[in-house]
């Protein structure tokens, strides 16, 4: 077993234990987490909209000068996938739910190719990298929960669901890439981290801050800029 690899399995483990810590505390204190859960999605809504424009999309377009027709895309998918999802099921809610869903399942998958690949280039650029990543995992893992209760499924189910589509995803994502990453050019990572970058902004603008503003707390743009500055410091640190 290479080096490389074992740090590949323990940090996308790592990302869905964690993960699922959030999950299993949102199940268990719920009514607390009402009481924060705006901040959480504002904090998150920080880190989703600045990762993509600081990060993804200067490297995505480093590798391929055509990664903003991706990232275009990606948004695209989106918008289109949620207006379909609300015409078929009439229901806002569910709606919601099931985009939040796509987008983190997309986003925690890319999450596990980007532990592989990092990796596989560099143990020092895999760990900031990494720890980037792992962040977030905690709010990721409440946010999903909380979509799914939103979208009016069962606690039971919405923490078997929230884990499959958030926690396990990142393992596989690394593992299945792990084989491959060596033969990916630039040019086609380049397109993929861009196509991400596009979900990624369309699930922070059009999603979590709207949400937010039907439920307005005092200090919650002080969370939403403490994602950005958390962004802003893991980045410069990677400089």
């Amino acid at each position: 077993m290479s080096e490389e690899f074992k740090w590949i399995a323990v940090f996308s483990i790592s990302a869905m234990v964690i993960n699922s810590a959030g999950i299993l505390f949102v199940y268990k204190y719920r009514e607390n987490v009402k009481k924060i859960k705006n901040y959480f999605m504002c904090f998150a809504a920080g880190v989703l909209i600045a990762s993509p424009l600081l990060m993804a999309m200067p490297e995505a377009i480093e590798k391929n000068a055509h990664a903003g027709f991706a990232a275009l895309a990606g948004f695209m998918f989106m918008f289109f996938s949620n207006k379909y999802i609300k015409y078929k099921t009439r229901q806002p809610d569910v709606a919601f739910s099931v985009t939040i869903l796509i987008g983190i399942g997309i986003h925690s998958f890319i999450d596990g190719i980007t532990y592989a690949i990092t990796f596989s280039s560099s143990i020092m650029v895999g760990l900031l990298a990494g720890t980037g990543l792992m962040v977030h995992e905690f709010t990721e893992g409440i946010i999903t929960f909380s979509a799914m209760i939103k979208g009016g499924i069962t606690e039971r189910k919405a923490v078997f669901w929230a884990f499959l589509v958030a926690g396990l995803t990142t393992p596989v994502g690394a593992f299945v890439a792990y084989p491959f990453v060596s033969r990916l050019g630039d040019s086609v990572m380049g397109l993929a981290l861009g196509c991400v970058a596009g979900v990624l902004i369309y699930l922070s603008a059009s999603h979590l801050l709207p949400e937010t503003d039907k439920e307005e707390h005092e200090h919650s743009y002080a969370a939403f800029l403490l994602g950005i500055v958390l962004t802003l410091f893991l980045m410069l640190g990677e400089m």
